[in-house]
């Protein structure tokens, strides 16, 4: 058999109790095969003289034996034998053989990512949907999020954190789920402020209607995503006529400036653009999933698809503008505040990366999570891996482009999961979490990577280094200018203790708000939704809270919040979020994991509209402790 350690298969892992599980053969055999892999393939390609990508850091000459011509990334040519200078810009390079034309793609990377050195804000972790205001059509958009950006910047806040925006399958059912996206390299055109949509106004539209349509859903807190949809489509398929009707040349407006940037975001959205457009129009024409597509479709570059595209220009055109839509919008809110967004672990494999990088992925594996003491099952999040050999063979372009489109208009990117960059527990196609193993990633390559692009954005990096984590992994974030992630729910020391680089919170999406923890209604959700909650920790973490807040066993809940976030405020870390339904004393928390159809995952609006939030006596009292926060304490 193939030896699995030559694909980066591990054979076992200590699980969290610290025993060994060894992986089944019948896994092992299944993942090498997965990536390709076989007795007649007995390692991957893309190795030695034939290696398709070399990572340096800024300075260091590369080893070149031979002729090359070396192409930079601004179009410059140089001639290279037996190494290249050291002192090559950052960025993304070709090496051309000139015996041999071999080619291969040569990163220089700062290594270490942005990282201001006076970073020390707090601001509002916020699911955008759930923040609803009078304006909203059932759900927070893009103009509530810059309303809370103006907001809670006259307060002091500096940084907004934000769920995935991510791209879900057009058409409905729209996925609640944020972490299952078709793409993470395109957004989710139904945070639009439609009455902000240039063509918008005007009787064709019929906006006043679907605007009263709209706002009527705001009647539930329940968020009917599919009805939400339905009405915001309506409205912008009409504004669309109207726009590209504004555009004609009998009209003398081809020049406008919407229409000129709207190009201009086109021309730099390239291929990436293009396909995921044209992905979305084949999918509305032809439904879920792309491999029960015809034949000629399941490609890229399939022997149909440009056809398709010639005969659907139009609806192609309108995929590109709804991102340049929310694009712009997106870029209007993080003018007040930094936006800190996130990227999901992977995306949906009937979506449009998965389909547009198919040859990129595992598309039959699937990543999760081992077993552990709160879930014994073990964790199947339905997405697939990158293959990290054919990842290489691509010349890591789906990463690079996944990392560029999460950083545009970001003064942060927190990485979900950020151990995925080392390695990922692997399902093997058929299995379940308890088959599974983990697999090893060229991690040193991933960071410099990621480095990079956040040094191009001038952004920083957080990494959701929560759970099970190897201890060099932290080390190498630490050497890279990266911020930890802290959780009082999670941690053993008080804030004060926590590292200075870091960012700091009470709890995220999945886990317990403070008056969920406090009032019982979190274990009484669990067991509701068909869980078996472990209320052993769940009752330390609340003994931990009077221990830590100095608060009576029955105090009100809005005084053990306030207190949190006072006990938060004191950390040394850099950043420090406070979550929207902390401030308002929610009792639900957005996602309860290991839930479907039993919870109302991701789908829960905040219980009072933005008008309202921002006049809540604990919310201004939260912003005001945080907003006091002085400077770091002395080490």
């Amino acid at each position: 058999m193939t030896d699995p350690a030559q694909w980066g298969i591990e054979r076992g892992y200590p699980d969290a109790g610290g025993n060994w599980r060894e992986a089944p053969e019948a896994t092992l055999t299944a993942l090498v095969a997965a990536m390709g892999g076989g007795d007649d393939v007995a390692h991957p390609r893309g190795r030695g003289e034939d290696d398709p990508v070399r990572v340096v850091p800024a300075g260091q000459p590369v080893p070149a034996p031979g002729r090359w011509q070396l192409v930079l990334e601004d179009g410059t040519t140089l001639e290279v034998e037996g190494e290249t200078a050291p002192d090559l810009p950052l960025g993304y390079h070709v090496l051309r053989g000139l015996d041999d034309g071999r080619r291969a793609r040569l990163i220089v990377s700062p290594r270490r990512c942005h990282l201001p050195p006076d970073l020390r804000t707090w601001g509002w972790a916020v699911q955008l949907y759930a923040l609803r205001s009078g304006a909203s059509w059932g759900m927070g958009d893009l103009a509530d999020l810059r309303e809370l950006g103006s907001w809670s910047a006259e307060r002091g806040a500096g940084m907004a954190l934000l769920n995935p925006l991510h791209a879900p399958l057009p058409g409905t059912p729209q996925e609640p789920s944020p972490y299952y996206p078709s793409s993470r390299c395109w957004r989710s055109p139904i945070y639009i402020r439609v009455e902000e949509v240039p063509g918008a106004a005007g009787p064709a539209v019929d906006l006043e209607r679907l605007a009263a349509a709209g706002r009527a859903l705001n009647g539930e807190r329940r968020i009917d995503r599919d009805a939400v949809w339905a009405l915001k489509l309506e409205a912008l398929e009409r504004a669309w006529d109207r726009f590209t009707a504004l555009s004609s040349d009998r009209d003398g407006l081809r020049g406008s400036t919407a229409h000129d940037a709207f190009a201009h975001f086109c021309r730099d959205g390239g291929g990436s653009l293009a396909g995921f457009a044209t992905f979305c129009a084949i999918s509305e024409a032809h439904g879920r999933p792309w491999w029960e597509w015809p034949v000629e479709l399941r490609h890229p570059e399939g022997p149909g698809v440009l056809g398709f595209v010639t005969r659907n220009r139009d609806r192609v055109r309108f995929h590109q503008w709804l991102q340049w839509l929310v694009d712009r919008q997106l870029a209007a809110s993080g003018r007040a505040v930094g936006l800190v967004q996130d990227l999901a672990v992977g995306v949906d494999p009937a979506g449009a990366d998965a389909w547009l990088w198919q040859e990129a992925f595992a598309l039959g594996a699937r990543v999760g999570a081992p077993p552990d003491e709160f879930n014994t099952a073990g964790q199947d999040w339905g997405v697939p891996p990158f293959d990290p050999w054919r990842l290489r063979l691509a010349w890591y372009e789906p990463f690079v482009q996944t990392l560029r489109s999460a950083l545009r208009h970001s003064a942060g990117l927190r990485v979900d999961h950020v151990m995925g960059l080392t390695r990922l527990f692997w399902i093997p196609p058929g299995g379940g979490p308890g088959d599974g193993t983990y697999v090893r990633y060229p991690a040193s390559e991933l960071f410099d990577i990621l480095a990079l692009e956040s040094v191009r954005a001038r952004a920083y990096v957080v990494g959701e280094d929560l759970g099970t984590v190897e201890p060099w992994v932290r080390d190498e974030m630490a050497a890279r200018d990266m911020l930890s992630y802290k959780l009082m729910w999670f941690e053993s020391r008080p804030p004060s203790q926590w590292p200075a680089r870091s960012l700091a919170a009470v709890t995220t999406h999945d886990l317990p708000t403070v008056a969920g923890l406090w009032s019982g209604r979190d274990l009484q959700d669990q067991t509701a939704a068909g869980l078996v909650p472990n209320t052993e920790s769940t009752e330390g973490l609340r003994r931990r809270l009077v221990e830590w807040l100095d608060v009576s066993a029955d105090a009100p809940v809005e005084q053990v919040v306030e207190a949190a976030y006072q006990l938060l405020a004191g950390s040394p870390s850099a950043l420090v979020a406070a979550t929207l339904e902390d401030a308002l004393a929610v009792e639900e928390r957005p996602n309860i994991p290991g839930t479907r159809d039993t919870w109302p995952n991701w789908s829960l609006a905040l219980p009072r509209s933005w008008d309202d939030i921002r006049a809540d006596p604990l919310v201004e009292r939260v912003a005001k402790v945080l907003a006091e926060r002085g400077p770091p304490p002395a080490p």
